[in-house]
């Protein structure tokens, strides 16, 4: 077993850490189809709608100050606060559904507060599992993440969506409760067990300094990704993604289920289970697409093909013809994703890499307002337009930066493409 990607089984924290991933996963992003849909119906506002998906992404500027949290009270205990925040706002929820004073405005409030701190839960639960596993493991916890989020994404979709249609959304978020509560006793379970080893005397002092300094080792890790060319094409690719490709998937489905494709729930789950379900198809097969394409090559062609076909859907008049295209979307986003961050990662030397991870995180803010923006676009030119603009200025920025970093990125004998 300790050979396999089932290794990290193994290891007693990480038999309660992955299942808490799992079901905290699942009630996130049931949650999150839930509401934005009933932003969406109940103001019929496209704008509103990308208030409520944007809210969800505004704390990604504390998540570099959440980690030196968990640095100091431990990424297990963290994590274990940060689930019971989310437990105890669906539970906030439940109760105004109950007492018959739901509404979007309370609804944008709670989305906002849950936004604080969820962008940054892969990135502890990644410093967690760093933290507890042996280094001969992590590989294969990786990838056992990586499905987690994308198997959760499409069973949260769907069975969220159903439930929600039968049973309405007071008995959902019963079930939502149910599975933060269970989440939040699993990874309490999980930060009581061992660590791989203590950090010496020595290592806590430097940590203790570094603490001080947060923003002294940001501006050095920007200036890290600055100086090479192939880190700084990654970034101006990460931004771009999130200003352009990810408000569709990340905030305007349920506007496109509803008002194009006259769908109910049950189509916006479809939607999103399409999504993932090529991300999912993605993270299986990546190791095999990158053999046969060097991964600089393979970030940026993947980037062109997920542009591509955000172009092709934007014209489809489908429900099930733009779930086909969601699902290549969705292919070619992993590519993309994954080859940029091993990209990152050969490029960063281990003593900066956090730092430069740091500045990859940052890129995420600019998510909320590509989704805002694309709001207020949708409401002038139409859905089409806006989205087929948005695709069409990210595929030619993805060409762009190929021409402008075609030395660094685009050539086989290019250290950005060595294996």
């Amino acid at each position: 077993m300790h050979s396999s990607w089932l290794a990290p089984f193994s290891v007693r924290t990480f038999r309660f850490q992955w299942p808490a991933a799992l079901l905290t996963v699942w009630a996130l992003e049931m949650e999150t189809l839930i509401l934005g849909w009933y932003v969406l119906v109940e103001t019929g506002s496209v704008v509103q709608l990308t208030m409520f998906a944007s809210s969800l992404y505004f704390g990604t500027l504390l998540a570099p100050f959440l980690g030196v949290v968990a640095d100091r009270i431990g990424h297990g205990n963290t994590l274990a606060l940060m689930r019971s925040w989310y437990m105890v706002l669906a539970a906030t929820l439940l109760t105004f559904t109950l007492t018959g004073v739901l509404s979007p405005g309370v609804v944008l409030l709670v989305a906002f507060l849950n936004g604080l701190v969820r962008p940054s839960d892969l990135a502890i639960r990644s410093a967690f599992m760093a933290g507890t596993l042996p280094r001969e493991h992590l590989s294969g916890a990786m990838a056992l993440e990586r499905m987690t989020i994308d198997t959760a994404r499409i069973s949260g979709a769907l069975a969220g969506a159903s439930m929600f249609a039968m049973l309405g959304i007071a008995p959902t978020y019963v079930v939502i409760i149910v599975l933060y509560a269970i989440g939040v006793s699993l990874t309490f379970a999980a930060a009581r067990g061992p660590r791989t080893a203590e950090p010496d005397p020595e290592a806590l002092r430097v940590m203790q300094q570094s603490r001080t300094s947060f923003w002294h080792e940001l501006k050095e890790g920007i200036a890290y990704v600055w100086s090479r060319p192939a880190l700084r094409a990654a970034m101006w690719l990460a931004l771009l993604a999130n200003l352009s490709a990810f408000p569709l998937t990340n905030g305007l489905l349920p506007y496109a289920a509803r008002e194009i494709y006259l769908a109910d729930e049950r189509g916006l789950a479809t939607l999103v289970a399409s999504f993932a379900g090529g991300a999912l198809i993605g993270s299986l097969t990546f190791s095999a697409a990158s053999r046969r394409m060097p991964v600089a090559r393979l970030m940026l062609g993947s980037a062109a093909v997920w542009y591509a076909m955000l172009v092709v859907f934007a014209q489809m008049s489908t429900l099930y013809g733009g779930a086909m295209l969601l699902v290549l979307a969705g292919l070619a986003q992993s590519y993309c994703m994954i080859a940029m961050v091993v990209l990152i990662l050969r490029a960063a030397t281990p003593a900066v890499a956090g730092r430069v991870m740091g500045v990859r995180i940052l890129a995420i803010y600019s998510l909320p307002m590509g989704i805002l923006c694309a709001g207020w676009l949708i409401e002038r030119v139409g859905f089409a337009a806006t989205i087929s603009a948005y695709a069409l200025f990210g595929l030619g920025m993805v060409l762009i930066l190929a021409l402008r970093f075609h030395a660094d990125l685009w050539r086989v004998e290019a250290p950005a493409n060595s294996a």
